[in-house]
Order: structure tokens, then sequence, then C-alpha cells
């Protein structure tokens, strides 16, 4: 059994570990802390765990955490950048949720994330934790960074096209909406239902902290640059991402379908859907699934592609404990297996 700790509990994204954790054949929470909550009973902060987590938050510095196989950080940025090299000495991998190795140069995170990278040596050693196009580097890291919700989605979309020249790299507008829940467990004012609710708004569009790291990504599946413009905007709904892309075929007479279900003919988590069919946030909520589907312009090279996931399974808990799957050679679906959430 890999015993697994969690540092930084008490958001959505370590509730959504201990709930996915805890249907795992193979793996078992031993340890997990927060600060803020040191010495309390997790239960008795996510009731819906009442009867099935005996666990006690403790400090991120408690020696249980130095016992575990793997360590989740689902910490604010600037965390696991200082705390993550302590535990891979002692030979204990690090999934890392938030953002702290997802972009490969140094500099460029510092401008985006407004403080100083401490840990460039680090920095380099991370692996970039999207199974579906890097999964031969995953099984023997030992720091994994694993993707935001936003590129997760683009990147799942974009993927056959950029490995296959299908399409002009100058011009690619990602067009996408996630829900409320993205913005983390912290109170915040845009967050509220009566600010978010019967509402619909973009944000970030001068320049999106996802941004660096989307563009990083594109540019290693396409192996030359992109051009990209990326849109994010807040929709009324807890739980999703709906990323919509607007790209030009390069041959507007080529039939993209093969090339999709080529690239994805075994990977479990990605579904194709039929000619015609388009995809719904609520087709995946709380699984680790993503739906791609797509529509071609008539009389025209516009090709748009649809692609949805949960941002808090696919674009970030369920997609960690798929790296964790992959690292320790175990089967990759194993405690994700669960089906979309309908109604």
């Amino acid at each position: 059994m890999i015993k697994v700790g969690i540092i930084g509990g008490t958001g959505y994204t370590g509730v959504e570990l201990l709930r996915l954790l805890h249907c795992h054949p193979e793996a078992e929470v031993v340890a997990i802390s927060s600060r803020s909550l040191n010495g309390k009973r997790v239960d008795s902060i996510f009731p819906s765990l009442v009867s099935l987590c005996d666990l006690i938050f403790t400090l991120p510095d408690d020696e249980s955490l130095y016992h575990c196989d793997v360590v989740f950080f689902a910490t604010p940025h600037g965390v696991a950048m200082e705390s993550a090299g302590a535990f891979i000495e002692k030979g204990v991998k690090v999934i890392d949720l938030g953002a702290d190795f997802r972009i490969s140069d140094a500099k460029e995170w510092s401008n985006w994330y407004s403080m100083v990278h401490t840990q460039p040596k680090l920095l380099s050693s991370a692996v970039y934790g999207l199974p579906e196009s890097n999964r031969n580097l995953i099984k023997n890291a030992n720091l994994v960074a694993n993707p935001g919700c936003y590129p997760t989605a683009i990147q799942l979309a974009l993927l056959p096209l950029l490995s296959n020249k299908l399409i002009d790299l100058s011009n690619i507008v990602a067009d996408c909406k996630s829900g409320v829940s993205g913005a983390g467990r912290v109170a915040n004012q845009s967050t509220l239902l009566s600010e978010a609710g019967e509402s619909f708004k973009a944000y970030g569009v001068s320049g999106h902290r996802h941004y660096p790291e989307i563009k990083q990504e594109l540019v290693t599946m396409a192996g030359s640059n992109v051009g990209i413009t990326f849109v994010p905007h807040l929709v009324p709904m807890i739980r999703g991402i709906f990323a919509t892309l607007y790209v030009d075929l390069l041959d507007e007479s080529i039939d993209i379908r093969p090339y999709f279900e080529n690239t994805y003919s075994d990977e479990h988590f990605v579904t194709i859907l039929d000619d015609g069919v388009y995809p719904e946030t609520r087709s995946v909520r709380s699984s680790n699934y993503c739906q791609i589907s797509w529509q071609k312009i008539p009389n025209s090279s516009k090709l748009v592609v649809m692609s949805v996931i949960d941002n808090l399974v696919k674009g970030a808990s369920g997609q960690a404990i798929q790296n964790m799957n992959i690292m320790f050679s175990l089967e990759e679906g194993a405690g994700l297996n669960q089906i979309g959430l309908i109604p």
C-alpha cells in the first residue's frame, strides 16, 4: 500500500484528493497538514468524510509526512518551491498541484508570480505532468508539476492538431470558461453567490497566469513558435472547464477525426465524441474524463474544437493521482474510474 501525504489539505483540491484516494485500491492517505487547523480532525472540517476519515491535521513539517512514499502539495504558489527538496532528498516523491514547477524558465515564472523562484535546480528536474503527452518522463520522475486546469483542457484539444502539423500556428484563439471553484476556497468577493450568480464575465484578459504555461507546452507540442490568444471567463457554476479553440486548418478538406482517434486510442480518460455531438461540462462533473468534439465551419478553413473537464479532477486532483499511478507503476485509472454526475 502506497503511503500518501497531503500538504495543504483544507482547500478544494485537498479534499478532492481525500475523496478520490479513499476509493484507491493501492494507496492510503496517512498524513495531512494545515497550519491553521493543526490538531483538528479532518472530518470536523469536511463533514462528507465523517466515519470515513479519522486523520488529524498536522503541521507541514511533521515527521509523519517524511515517512510517506509520495506527498501532494495542494498549496498556494511559493510553498512547494521551498519545501519539496527536503522530501525528495529523503526519497519521497512529490507532486505539486500548484504552479511552482510548471514554467521551466525561472525568470519567466518570477515575472508572472511576482516573487523570485528560489529553486532553479529543482525546477530543472521537474517533469510536466500531462500524462497524454509526457507519460514516459513521468514514470521516472521524483518531482511532477501537475498542469493547471485551463492548460489541461486546451492542450488535450490541440495535441492531435499540433503534433500532426494540421493547423496554422500563428493565430490560435482559446476562449475558455470555468466554474467558481477554480478560484479556490478562500473567501473572495468576486465569487460570492450574489456576485457570480446570474452573471458571466471575462477576467485576466490582459494576462492570466496560465498563459505562459499554455504557451510553453503548445510550443513543445508543435516544435515551433505558437501564437495564442487566451481569454478565460467565470460562469455561475461550481465545477467545470469548457475550452473552445478556434484554429485554421492548413488543408480545409482534411478529415481530422482519424488524427484525434489515433492520438487518443489508448487514452482511457480522453473521449472523442461523435460528429455533431458537442460536449457538456455536466458529462464529466466529478470525474477524471475529458470529452472532445469539433465542428468544421462550412466553406472555410476554420475549425472549432471543444474540450470539457472537471477543473478539480482532471484539472487538478484527479490528474495528480493519475500521475501518482504512473510514477508507482500502478494501473493508471486506479481510484479514478468514477463517471460524471448527472444531474
